[in-house]
């Protein structure tokens, strides 16, 4: 993410599938996993480009990893970074329709 102009699809890595994500969809807000590079401007622009729809308002949420243990084996979950972004009223990203 370092370049001025980077592949626009290595800035969306996943959408994020869960009951919060999908509630959020009603209110015409998606929920991406993106690159922990990746600032407003550039999630913004890979959104509208890829999915053909206007962007209004980007919020971006950063995870941090959980400690996890299974018995003697401790470890961690990955973090990461969240964007959830809010389309125009009457657009849709197709992807995330006929699921919840």
């Amino acid at each position: 993410m370092k370049s001025t102009t980077p592949d626009l699809r290595s800035v969306l890595l996943a959408p994020v599938v869960s009951e919060k994500s999908y509630s959020l969809t009603e209110a015409g807000k998606y929920t991406f996993r993106v690159h922990p590079d990746a600032h407003k401007t550039q999630i913004r622009q890979a959104v509208e480009e890829i999915f053909k729809v206007n962007v209004l308002d980007v919020h971006i949420v950063k995870v941090p990893s959980k400690p996890k243990r299974r018995g003697l084996f401790r470890g961690t979950r990955p973090g990461g970074k969240k964007a959830i972004v809010k389309l125009a009223p009457g657009q849709s990203i197709p992807i995330f329709e006929g699921v919840a």
